[in-house]
């Protein structure tokens, strides 16, 4: 190596090395710049790059030696040969072009190494083919162990510069690998150099094609400029580049800042950066959690493993945050290019709150919200467990089925909040009195049921019915005590019923029974009910196709003035002729379609066939309709009443609505609502049943009524009843003080119409004017308009 050393200090001009030195130096750097341009090009581009590289490498690489050779004093005669000078020229740039090209193939860990080995394999042959190229007056001699070394050199060392240079993005890595390069080509030139050995010879002449030092030099300042000149662009680039890698990190920092999830960019299970949502997750900051192990925030070595094999797929597992603690996440990874290079981002997704929310509809769908109870599902469950356990066991089940008395009242009266508050204490009251064992469920609006596993005997069940009729005896936000009472039906495994079905069916036949005979009390399944309630069922199973088998009809009967017997109108009544029962009383079928709600549809058929009657008679009579509480509050029965006044072509004036009291309390504000729809398009509205309710004197002042009827118990009571008669003059009274006419109800005898005559009744219904019958029967008293009566009495009446 003292030979290398001698070389540069006593055969070369320092000036020129240190030149040669830095031209090397800032192609190395511009080198290295491009091939990171390159690695980040496709297509065509990254073609058209890698060959910008190539070209400014290999004549950095060709300035450098050149240069390094003009500071070379022999003190004898040199110049250049033109021919070989090219040659090295495009020797030096083909050779780094096709290691860097080597350099740059993905997924091969060695190949940095071998294009930086192939770059100083071009060193050497530029060297040496620049080195055939100088011509001497002399003979050169080589020293083979220092050419060998050169060689050598040149190699291992670019391999390790492009291994460094291509091995990060910061600046350290480039300039790191910028240096190694520099480094190998300078190391090659001189100890090449220091390999030569010149001997004088003056009868050795240069060739007269030979280019003198004079215009090599020339030529060399040219491409240094040039490779200046690249070396301002690569950096320029390098700026750029660096810009917008710095502008699309801060951007993706922005936009997973804004996403709700936690999202943590990774190379390998390195965590390069996260989002704020992941640094909430865990508890630390996004500069804590940067440059950790993925494995410190999920544990789980198997489903990090399963995460990076199935990227886009989504995996659950735990995520532990700072304090140790292990919550539930949704994972799911995605490959990026991120700062120029492959990573993984992982997108974390609480599953806290839809755990939560699991949790939530798997209570809601065994639970009543309200109540907490178990609902309709559960109780099915529980009762149908239960019946198989005591089916093996041959041991006996009690179910008990529990409606409330008077509830919808405290809807009415005290508003639904109050009802629901109702609700809850009664569960308590309920819960409070059961059993270890026994199972208490909300089956829907105001009806419980009980199910008692391993009952002795029926007096056990009948100790616990008392029991629970007795936890009602109290008094909750100014709800009295006995408004609300409890009706209790009780079926037994296996006497009443051998199924779920059967025995629900007894026991709803045993409430039926306790809740006719009086409420707020029990009563035992017994085998008579359930033929009641079969036969409650057969009818409205043959009620539902009466209207379409045409075994409906309507009669009529007259309402007339007491004074003159003059005929006001009718009230339309329904009957219904069944092919095997006969004539089935309204009293029979009429609570049935009201509990069933096919009294919609037959109040609607009721509607059209009185309106398209009353549009045929030869004078303008009035026609009463009744109409049900589910009517009256039924959506679109306004608009119905209208369409049909319409299609009839009958004036609104001429109808007359009958609505009982129970219509209003049903639901007052939309019973209000829709009778003011109905006197706003003209229809009279006429209170039925007066004095038979309990708000009676609250609902005249608050609903809009055109006319009272007093009904018939009041009036057939009048002669033996002194009570009876006194209620009747009050409300006559109270008729004439509101200025709304009354009508009486029920008038069977001359005796009744006396005395609703002395007491300025002005109108009467009932069969002394007319027993209800088909509207045919009426069409002589439609001409005439005038009853006719039994003179002596009604003469005596009228006077």
């Amino acid at each position: 190596m003292l030979t290398v050393y001698d070389c540069v200090v006593s055969d070369h001009d320092l000036r020129l090395v240190a030149l040669a030195a830095l031209v090397c130096a800032l192609a190395s750097l511009t080198a290295v710049n491009l091939l990171h341009h390159v690695r980040r090009s496709d297509g065509g581009n990254r073609a058209t790059w890698l060959g910008i590289a190539a070209a400014s490498t290999g004549f950095g690489i060709w300035a450098t030696h050149f240069i390094a050779m003009l500071a070379f004093s022999p003190s004898v005669p040199t110049a250049y040969n033109v021919v070989l000078t090219v040659v090295s020229l495009i020797a030096a740039v083909l050779l780094t072009g096709l290691g860097f090209g080597a350099a740059l193939r993905p997924g091969h860990v060695a190949a940095p190494w071998i294009g930086g080995a192939l770059v100083g394999g071009g060193i050497a042959v530029m060297h040496y083919t620049g080195m055939a190229a100088f011509e001497v007056a002399g003979t050169i001699a080589w020293n083979h162990g220092l050419v060998a070394a050169s060689i050598g050199l040149g190699a291992a060392i670019g391999a390790a510069a492009l291994s460094v240079a291509l091995g990060g993005t910061t600046l350290r890595t480039k300039l790191s690998g910028a240096l190694l390069l520099t480094l190998a080509i300078c190391s090659h030139h001189f100890t090449a150099m220091g390999a030569v050995a010149i001997t004088p010879d003056p009868s050795i002449a240069l060739s007269a094609s030979s280019i003198h030092s004079g215009w090599l030099a020339a030529g060399v300042a040219l491409v240094s400029l040039a490779i200046l000149l690249i070396a301002v662009v690569a950096l320029s680039l390098d700026i750029r580049d660096r810009r917008r890698a710095s502008l699309e990190i801060e951007r993706m920092r922005d936009l997973t800042d804004a996403a709700v999830e936690g999202l943590v960019v990774c190379a390998g299970d390195v965590i390069v950066t996260v989002n704020q949502s992941f640094a909430r997750l865990t508890g630390l900051t996004a500069e804590q959690i940067a440059g950790r192990d993925l494995s410190e925030w999920v544990p789980d070595a198997a489903k990090r493993d399963t995460l990076f094999a199935s990227l886009g797929r989504a995996i659950e597992t735990e995520l532990r945050d700072a304090d140790g603690a292990l919550m539930p996440v949704e994972l799911i990874a995605r490959q990026i290019s991120y700062n120029g290079a492959p990573h993984n981002v992982v997108a974390f997704r609480d599953l806290r709150d839809r755990r939560d929310a699991e949790a939530q509809i798997r209570y809601l769908a065994h639970h009543d919200p309200l109540t907490g109870l178990g609902n309709r599902a559960s109780f099915d469950h529980r009762l149908d467990r239960e019946i198989r356990f005591h089916r093996r066991a041959r041991r006996q089940l009690a179910l008990l089925c529990l409606d409330l008395d008077g509830f919808k009242e405290v809807n009415d009266i005290y508003g639904h909040a109050a009802g629901d508050r109702v609700l809850q204490d009664i569960a308590k009251h309920f819960s409070s009195v059961l059993g270890e064992g026994q199972m208490l469920a909300r089956l829907g609006g105001d009806e419980f049921a009980i199910i008692a596993p391993l009952v002795t005997d029926p007096a056990q069940v009948g100790r616990l019915a008392d029991t629970l009729l007795k936890s009602l005896a109290w008094e909750q936000d100014g709800i009295p005590a006995g408004l609300v009472s409890v009706s209790i039906g009780v079926a037994l495994y296996p006497s009443d019923g051998k199924d779920r079905t059967e025995l629900l069916s007894s026991a709803d036949a045993a409430l039926y029974r306790a809740k006719t005979e009086g409420k707020g009390t029990y009563r035992f399944f017994e085998a008579a009910m359930g033929v009641q309630i079969r036969e409650r069922r057969s009818i409205e199973h043959d009620l539902r196709g009466a209207i379409a088998n045409n075994e409906l009809s309507v009669v009529y009967q007259p309402q007339a003035q007491v004074e003159t017997g003059e005929v006001n109108g009718f009230e339309v009544l329904l009957r219904w002729n069944h092919p095997v029962r006969g004539n089935v009383p309204p009293s029979v079928f009429i609570p049935i379609a009201e509990e069933s709600g096919l009294i919609l549809k037959l109040g609607e058929w009721v509607m059209r066939e009185a309106c398209r009657e009353a549009a045929t008679w030869m004078r303008p009579l009035t026609i009463a309709v009744n109409v049900s509480a589910l009517q009256l509050t039924s959506d679109g029965f306004v608009e119905f009443v209208e369409a049909t006044l319409g299609e009839m072509n009958l004036p609104p004036h001429r109808l007359e609505i009958e609505i009982t009291e129970t219509a209003l309390v049903r639901d007052p504000s939309r019973a209000l609502h829709s009778l003011q729809r109905l006197k706003a398009l003209g229809v009279n509205i006429a209170m039925d049943d007066f004095g038979t309710g309990y708000s009676s004197l609250s609902n005249l002042r608050a609903f809009p009524f055109d006319k009272i009827k007093i009904d018939r118990s009041f009036i057939q009571a009048v002669h033996a009843n002194p009570q009876a008669a006194a209620i009747v003059r009050a409300v006559l009274g109270l008729g004439r003080g509101l200025g709304l006419p009354v009508i009486a109800e029920g008038v069977e005898t001359t005796e009744e119409l006396r005395f609703l005559g002395l007491e300025g009744c002005a109108e009467a219904q009932g069969y002394l004017f007319g027993r209800p019958a088909p509207i045919k029967e009426f069409v002589p008293l439609i001409a005439a308009n005038v009853v006719a009566l039994p003179q002596p009495q009604v003469k005596a009446a009228w006077n």
